[in-house]
């Protein structure tokens, strides 16, 4: 993959862009310090289709898919999806607070979204994921770092890390030897 690079309202250069409207202001001061890898599929165990782009932007078919009829109200998003193949799609501005983690706490301090960047990965909890998925995810995280300089390779945690209980995400079949490997 080619260098990522972020502009300067926190948009990265030369990827696709569907704008989520499940964002706000980050609170002032805020500095981003996190990085929060997380697991979906659409259904579950399903890939393709599109439905995670839809359902992050409000746009979700709930007759589509039985499953769908319980997360049709929610309103979610994240930063980024990166999709089996390694195609990576940006929902919200870096500089934005995504709605990806929820009732959340990392390191003493809760309310993640705040100081975090949420980034989906197309998969499930019991299913490896794609080596084009580990790739873009170690070049994305290192231009993360580059921006931000409070992101290092102790700043990324999965969503099960942040919300353990009530998250699984990315799952035992996440390789974190891989990804720290590639950073």
């Amino acid at each position: 993959m080619t260098k990522l690079s972020i502009d300067e309202a926190g948009w990265l250069r030369s990827v696709e862009v569907i704008g989520s409207p499940n964002f706000d202001a980050r609170p002032d001061n805020t500095n981003i310090k996190l990085v929060v890898i997380h697991g979906i599929s659409l259904p579950p165990g399903e890939y393709g289709g599109g439905h995670i782009q839809k359902f992050f932007c409000n746009q979700l078919d709930t007759d589509a898919h039985p499953y769908f009829e319980s997360i049709g109200e929610m309103t979610v998003s994240a930063h980024c999806l990166i999709e089996r193949d390694g195609n990576l799609i940006q929902f919200v501005s870096f500089d934005d607070r995504a709605w990806h983690a929820g009732e959340s706490q990392w390191c003493g301090e809760t309310a993640c979204n705040n100081y975090s960047i949420g980034i989906e990965l197309e998969g499930c909890d019991d299913e490896s994921y794609a080596a084009a998925q580990y790739d873009c995810l170690s070049d994305l995280i290192t231009s993360l770092a580059e921006r931000y300089a409070e992101i290092g390779v102790d700043a990324i945690c999965g969503h099960s890390d942040i919300a353990p209980g009530r998250k699984t995400d990315p799952g035992p079949a996440f390789d974190w030897v891989k990804l720290r490997g590639l950073l």
